[in-house]
């Protein structure tokens, strides 16, 4: 059985000891977890094994041989490949074409032989049993999840001779639905089954404790521990990511705290692909929003926003009609978190205090026209502080900061203007579990505050754990609301699809 082995590898960058003398043995046939906190020393011990950087002490052993470190080639002829969760690739060509760009396109004569293109596409998906799949379809056509996957199967093309047998996935699934991740998932199985081993970095616990056999822990750049599965829990692996005991990952509603009046009040909104969309929300309440994607999750929250053009219907907050776009809706007390904190939520190369002022700059002027840059500041300062944010400086730029303390920049912009409504779309995407749970606690801490919450979430753990309701839409469709207390997965998912029959399960 192959098997890569890391022994004592230490990195360090200026006075940052990022990897402190680690030590794990990489196996083939079996899903290898990797956790910690951002920080912690995954991404370095990704590069190292990539051929990215050279480890300053230690070395790398593939079975019982030193391939040559800090080269990228090496490493890929050893039979290492790469996943990671961001989705490069060629829009303009097909399905096969994106899966050859590896690989010598097969050619006679000067001329691409395009029929046996096709088919190498066509067998490498077929071993993974994604014969759903055109190899000539545009790449363009394909949602997040397929693409995923068709980088995967491109691996199984043998142009070069080099035979996979270990998969790095970094965060495969952050930008994938849950039925997206499902289609992943059966196919790490297929690849264990082949004889293939995988190291899964991934800060969703549901999915380590489905899909490993071991589980291994960094914490400040050291290694914590290895355990098989069977010997650890969530407790135990957030316990040692972390350095102290956590509880529970959702913090419980406070209590003898109930939902207050109505403060929101949508009627028959349509709205890109939503239709005739109806609820209410009430002060302090969690409404969870649930379903497939293109269901109308993320559109019914833009929609509430401004951001995307009404067609009909109405939104009241408190009583008054809200109309008019993001920034009405934010001065009237509607803040946001988006999906994407990158490319729709984040100034990167601003810095944390003009990220967090962006949406309130009237407030914040000094004679209507004038930046008051001190005041800027001081409610960085103030905001950083709620929600645990861990920067250098209000002054420093986001895009120095990890995954986790981006999202906080974020919850902090919309704390400061002090919301009525807080909508969040994905509000943990990508982000450690020590993040994860900081956030979780500070959604609990303003809805006991009163302030009402509307989450869209593919997290079925996360909707199940803090929402007081949760609304399913399908097709466009708010379909049903149903308590949240009681849920289990598989309940929530079947309702994906169609109403649950009479199983006990109350509406809300």
């Amino acid at each position: 059985m192959r098997s890569l082995e890391i022994d004592r590898v230490s990195r360090r960058f200026g006075a940052v000891q990022a990897l402190n003398a680690v030590s794990l043995t990489l196996r083939a046939g079996a899903v290898h977890a990797l956790m910690g906190e951002n920080g912690a020393g995954k991404s370095t011990l990704i590069r190292i094994l990539a051929g990215l950087d050279r480890p300053d002490e230690g070395r790398l052993q593939l079975d019982g041989a030193e391939p040559a470190a800090g080269a990228p080639a090496a490493m890929r002829a050893a039979g290492l490949r790469f996943i990671h969760q961001e989705l490069h690739v060629a829009h303009g060509l097909s399905v096969a074409e994106n899966m050859h760009l590896d690989h010598p396109y097969p050619q006679r004569a000067g001329f691409v032989k395009w029929r046996a293109l096709n088919r190498a596409a066509a067998e490498a998906l077929a071993r993974l049993g994604l014969s759903q799949i055109d190899p000539r379809a545009p790449i363009s056509s394909l949602g997040p999840g397929d693409q995923m996957l068709t980088r995967i199967a491109a691996t199984l093309i043998r142009a070069d001779g080099a035979a996979p047998w270990l998969y790095v996935m970094d965060e495969p699934t952050a930008a994938l639905t849950s039925e997206e991740s499902e289609q992943l998932f059966t196919v790490i199985g297929e690849l264990t089954r082949q004889g293939a081993g995988v190291l899964y970095v991934s800060h969703r616990m549901p999915e380590v404790l489905r899909l490993a056999d071991r589980v291994s822990v960094l914490r400040d750049g050291r290694h914590v521990s290895t355990r098989p599965l069977a010997e650890t829990d969530e407790a135990r692996i957030i316990e040692e990511m972390t350095g102290e005991r956590m509880g529970d990952l959702f913090p419980p509603r406070h209590a003898g705290q109930a939902p207050g009046e109505v403060v929101l009040r949508v009627e028959g909104l349509d709205a890109g692909p939503l239709r005739s969309a109806s609820f209410e929300l009430r002060a302090g309440e969690v409404l969870g929003l649930a379903g497939v994607a293109g269901s109308g999750r993320g559109a019914l929250l833009r929609a509430v926003l401004g951001a995307d053009t009404r067609e009909a219907g109405q939104v009241t907050l408190v009583g008054d009609a809200l109309t008019g776009e993001p920034p009405r809706a934010w001065s009237n007390g509607v803040a946001y978190v988006p999906r994407e904190r990158r490319s729709e939520g984040l100034m990167l190369r601003r810095a944390i205090s003009e990220n967090i002022a962006l949406p309130h700059l009237g407030p914040l002027a000094r004679a209507r026209y004038f930046l008051d840059h001190r005041r800027q500041r001081r409610l960085a300062t103030e905001m950083g502080a709620r929600v645990r944010l861990k920067a250098e400086s209000p002054a420093q730029a986001c895009e120095a900061l990890s995954g986790g303390n981006q999202q906080k920049v974020l919850f902090a912009r919309a704390l400061a203007g002090k919301p009525k409504v807080l909508l969040l779309d994905e509000p943990t995407r990508g982000v450690d579990i020590g993040a994860r749970h900081e956030l979780y606690r500070l959604i609990r801490s303003l809805s006991a505050d009163g302030v009402a919450v509307i989450m869209a979430s593919s997290d079925l753990p996360e909707l199940i754990g803090l929402s007081d309701r949760i609304a399913i839409l399908r097709d466009g469709r708010l379909a049903e609301i149903v308590a949240a207390e009681g849920m289990t997965e598989a309940a929530l998912l079947a309702r994906f699809y169609h109403a649950a029959e009479a199983d006990g399960e109350r509406a809300a």
